[in-house]
């Protein structure tokens, strides 16, 4: 079995909701059959009244169906609420949730159990089959109730971000393994060895999204036929049929492209296998929904900038690779490109800064991330951060003409409004007179200097 095809089988497994129900459909009849060739052999029988115990499990099973019908459809609009809220990408989010999948396994289980044991009381009853149909309901049940509390607090925007989050940071940890402080980041230059024409190129064979690749069988493949084999789309990018997929240099032109294809994964959407930027992507799109006029909630997107906060600082303090990898010879056999730190902080800050320029809150979160990622980060890492501090307060300038609503847009806030707001002097250097002026004498300010007065 090659590399895409365990892929594809490992995809759909981790991705589907059909899987474990059915499995739990299995499992159920085999329960059914190992108990019922027990109780034969065993000669167990009930004391129950063969008609009313019929009854009752018959009872059972078309209420379970019922239930099940109802709690999909129930699922799948509040999947659809949920996503035109937020945004579309949040729904593989919700198929993949361990808690659904065995809440549904749980039903499944129980309306089969009861079907099989439905068609085997005759004139007798058995002693134990009956029983756990009956109790599988009540599980259902107590499942059920469970699964409402689950999906009520994560289809919530704190709970779909902090998914998500989790998530990012997990794929950027498998992705970026290296600390920064483990070993110096080296600037990336293209190879000299791509420079030349390659020998030549493989193009894609169906248009899709690049999912993921198998490293080490491209490398693989590249010392068997002693050559150097570059991935011209980046993970995460779109690629049309017939485009440059693959590009070969040093000769290699005994290598197949069919086993080329089957080292690279191209599907309908991004997922966040190899992909670090997806998280970044989500994130951000959850927050501009919540900028849009249309629906004009930006404290969803000083939640959104939260989880933006923990995963770039997560990004900053990892070693970014070079997108090469060699052979046990050191010579270079796999070249990728990979997303350096330019564009996670552009992806993480550009869009939300113009969309909440507006908002007074937002320019607060947004200065006290930067902030406290300046800090915190590396100093390699802060000249960026620096560059977008002082794009963020000339969008403040722009945007808030009154200087009491720039003196407070012009503020850190982790709140973004309604936490601490205290000004160091150094700060209040830092901005115009006019501005500086109308802080020091707002009443907010004079209360501030009260207070550090009677401190000391």
């Amino acid at each position: 079995m090659t590399w895409l095809q365990k892929y594809r089988i490992r995809h759909y497994i981790h991705n589907s909701i059909v899987v474990l129900p059915v499995l739990g459909v299995v499992a159920a009849l085999l329960t059914t059959w190992a108990l019922h060739s027990m109780e034969r052999k065993m000669g167990w029988v009930s004391t129950l009244s063969a008609e009313s115990t019929r009854t009752a499990i018959a009872t059972l099973a078309a209420a379970m169906l019922t239930f099940i019908v109802f709690l999909s459809s129930t699922l799948l609009l509040a999947v659809q609420l949920a996503s035109g809220q937020l945004t579309p990408r949040v729904i593989p989010f919700v198929f993949r949730d361990p808690i659904t999948k065995f809440s549904l396994t749980v039903f499944a289980y129980t309306f089969t159990l009861s079907l099989a044991v439905l068609v085997r009381i005759q004139e007798t009853v058995p002693v134990l089959t009956p029983r756990l149909a009956a109790w599988g309901c009540v599980a259902s049940l107590c499942a059920f109730f469970y699964l409402i509390d689950h999906v009520g607090k994560e289809l919530r925007p704190s709970g779909v971000l902090k998914s998500i989050g989790a998530t990012g940071r997990e794929v950027i940890e498998r992705v970026y393994p290296r600390r920064l402080a483990e070993s110096p980041e080296t600037p990336r230059e293209f190879i000299e060895l791509l420079d030349k024409e390659p020998t030549f190129t493989i193009a894609n064979p169906r248009s899709g999204v690049v999912l993921a690749f198998d490293a080490k069988g491209l490398v693989r493949l590249a010392e068997q036929a002693d050559c150097l084999i570059e991935i011209v789309p980046q993970v995460g990018d779109f690629v049309a049929a017939e485009d440059p997929l693959f590009r070969v240099y040093q000769g290699g032109r005994s290598l197949s492209a069919d086993r080329v294809y089957q080292c690279l994964a191209v599907g309908q959407e991004r997922t966040h296998e190899q992909d670090p930027v997806l998280a970044f992507r989500i994130i951000v799109d959850i927050a501009s929904k919540g900028l849009s006029p249309a629906i004009n909630d930006p404290t969803t997107a000083v939640l959104a900038i939260d989880q933006i906060h923990h995963i770039l600082r997560k990004v900053g303090s990892r070693h970014l690779d070079e997108g090469v990898i060699r052979d046990n010879g050191g010579r270079v056999r796999l070249v990728y490109r990979t997303p350096d730190w330019d564009d996670f902080v552009h992806l993480a800050v550009t869009e939300i800064r113009q969309f909440g320029r507006s908002y007074i809150q937002i320019a607060r979160r947004l200065r006290a991330m930067l902030e406290n990622l300046i800090e915190t980060l590396p100093e390699e890492r802060a000249a960026l951060l620096r560059q977008e501090l002082s794009l963020l307060q000339r969008t403040v300038e722009q945007y808030f003409l009154e200087p009491e609503d720039r003196a407070l847009a012009a503020a850190s806030d982790f709140q973004g409004i309604g936490g601490t707001d205290e000004w160091s002097q150094e700060r209040m250097d830092t901005l115009p007179g006019p501005i500086r002026a109308a802080q020091d004498t707002s009443p907010e300010s004079a209360n501030q200097k009260s207070r550090r007065t009677a401190e000391r």
